[in-house]
């Protein structure tokens, strides 16, 4: 028998190596598709989640029920006792003091031009229905299912006749969920945050790689009344709606009371840097433009909804 000539040995390892780079480039590619596809599925449960959120607490602004056997002076529980009052209030960033102020009311927008994500104060009443309850006497909670201090009021009950009408002490309780984009984890990690008013209640992240948060409000035109039906004339930033000049002078209290639905916008990040090349990193932003700049290999995508008011006051 003979042996292999050297030309033979040469291309059989040449072949050999084709064949072990072949299947090295293959096993690379499925699991850089791997990577990619989970990447793509945790962001879409992360962008669901934040939507889902933000949904189920705006859409409850302005929530303060008719209550049944009532005078009509005390129908409803005090929740908004004053027209200055806020069922929802917004800012194009975040409140400069979300976590310090002690009411809607006391909230204050920061300053700057340059591009940062949007904030939102919603408020309404509270009970066993509309929320999570803890403990055994079923108390509501806010946000981060803290229970919710329990306030008191004088009101009219009518009675059947011939009863004639009595004053009652009640209590009721109220939320005051305030939404932002802050760090989290010693990462840094952008995440949704949430600052309720429930007992011993701090700030805390709901959603974590939530980088993002646009919102801009539909509103009705001015001197529309508070009805149940009413068509939405334009949507708006938060300071276009402060400072629009159709409202005129009117307190900031009723250019938002105008508010009828809100368009939430999230952007979502990969919780880890998934992408190769940058071309591959651009994505479409909440206002529709292309973020070609982006260059630290995460994967982001936009995630939005409209919410319809269905309390406006």
């Amino acid at each position: 028998m003979r042996g292999l000539t050297l030309v033979e040995l040469l291309v059989s390892l040449t072949l050999g190596l084709l064949l072990v780079v072949a299947t090295t480039a293959g096993y690379l590619g499925l699991s850089e598709a791997a990577r990619m596809a989970e990447a793509q599925a945790r962001m879409n449960e992360d962008g669901q989640a934040a939507l889902e959120v933000l949904t189920a607490h705006v859409r409850m602004a302005g929530g303060n029920p008719d209550r049944p056997s009532r005078s009509p002076a005390t129908r409803r529980n005090p929740v908004y006792p004053n027209p200055f009052a806020f069922a929802v209030r917004g800012c194009d960033r975040t409140f400069a003091n979300v976590v310090s102020a002690a009411s809607v009311q006391d909230l204050t927008c920061a300053g700057g031009t340059t591009p940062a994500p949007d904030s939102i104060a919603v408020t309404y009443e509270v009970d066993r229905y509309n929320t999570v309850t803890q403990g055994p006497s079923w108390d509501p909670t806010d946000c981060l299912g803290r229970p919710l201090p329990a306030l008191t009021a004088t009101v009219t009950v009518i009675a059947p006749p011939p009863a004639p009408p009595t004053d009652t002490d009640i209590s009721y309780h109220v939320a005051d969920n305030r939404f932002y984009i802050d760090a989290f984890g010693p990462t840094g990690s952008p995440s949704l945050f949430c600052k309720g008013n429930g007992m011993n209640s701090d700030a805390s992240p709901l959603v974590e790689n939530v980088e993002d948060l646009q919102l801009t409000y539909g509103t009705v035109p001015p001197g529309t009344a508070v009805t149940n039906t009413a068509h939405i004339a334009g949507y708006l930033g938060a300071s276009d709606l402060t400072g629009h000049p159709a409202f005129g002078g009117a307190p900031e209290a009723e250019r938002w009371g105008k508010v009828a639905s809100v368009r939430i916008c999230v952007v979502v990040r990969s919780n880890k840097p998934v992408v190769l090349g940058e071309g591959s990193a651009r994505y479409v932003k909440c206002d529709g433009t292309i973020d070609s700049s982006v260059s630290d290999s995460y994967l982001r995508r936009a995630y939005s909804t409209t919410v319809v008011l269905r309390n406006r006051r």
